[in-house]
C-alpha cells in the first residue's frame, strides 16, 4: 500500500529553512556515510514512486543546482501559485489543485511505491490536514538558526518507530497517529 512520507532535515530548533527560504545551513553539515538500513536516504528513495514539492524548495533547487541534472527520476508535482520554469528532462507537473486531488494522481503514478513530501512544512501540513500523511522522518542537525520556515506548522500527533545517527544528524522515523 502506498504511504505518504515527509522526509526532511531540520535544525535543532525546528526550522527547515531560513526566513528567506535558504538551505545553506544544511549543505554545510556532514551527512556521514550512508550506512544503509531503512532510515538511510538510499533505502528511502528506492521506495519512492512520486514526489510532492513546495514552490520554495523547487526554486531553491533551481537557484543552487540549476546547471546540474535533475535529482529525481520519479514524477514530481510542484505545488505553486506562480508560473515557474520547468527543468528539461524532468517529469515535473506544476499544480494549483487541492492536495487530495493531486494525491490521487500521485498514488496512481507511484504504483506500489510511496509518495515523498520533500519540501515545505506547510505542504506536509496540508497532507496531514487531509488525512493523507502517514509517516514523518526527520534528520535533525546539531545547530540552531533562531527563526525560519517551521518543520511542521500544525498540531500533529506522532509515535516514534525508529531512530539512528548518521554523520552529524539524528534521523527519527515517526508514524502519524490518527484520531480515534
Amino acid at each position: 500500500m502506498t504511504r505518504t512520507r515527509y522526509f526532511v532535515a531540520s535544525t535543532l530548533d525546528g526550522f527547515i529553512a531560513t526566513d528567506d527560504h535558504s538551505l545553506d545551513w544544511l549543505v554545510t553539515r556532514d551527512l556521514g556515510p550512508d550506512k544503509g538500513g531503512d532510515l538511510s536516504y538510499d533505502a528511502f528513495i528506492a521506495d519512492i514512486g512520486a514526489i510532492a514539492m513546495g514552490a520554495a524548495t523547487y526554486e531553491w533547487l533551481l537557484r543552487h543546482h540549476g546547471d546540474e541534472p535533475w535529482f529525481y527520476s520519479q514524477p514530481c508535482w510542484v505545488f505553486t501559485h506562480r508560473d515557474l520554469p520547468l527543468r528539461d528532462g524532468a517529469d515535473l507537473r506544476l499544480t494549483r489543485a487541492p492536495v487530495p486531488e493531486v494525491h490521487a494522481e500521485m498514488t496512481a503514478a507511484a504504483g506500489e511505491k510511496d509518495i515523498w513530501v520533500v519540501g515545505g512544512g506547510d505542504l506536509a501540513g496540508q497532507f496531514h490536514d487531509a488525512g493523507l500523511l502517514d509517516e514523518v522522518l526527520i534528520s535533525v542537525a546539531p545547530l540552531t538558526i533562531g527563526s525560519g520556515q517551521p518543520l511542521l506548522p500544525r498540531h500533529v500527533e506522532l509515535r516514534i518507530v525508529d531512530s539512528r545517527v548518521a554523520g552529524e544528524f539524528v534521523t527519527t522515523r515517526y508514524e502519524v497517529v490518527r484520531p480515534k
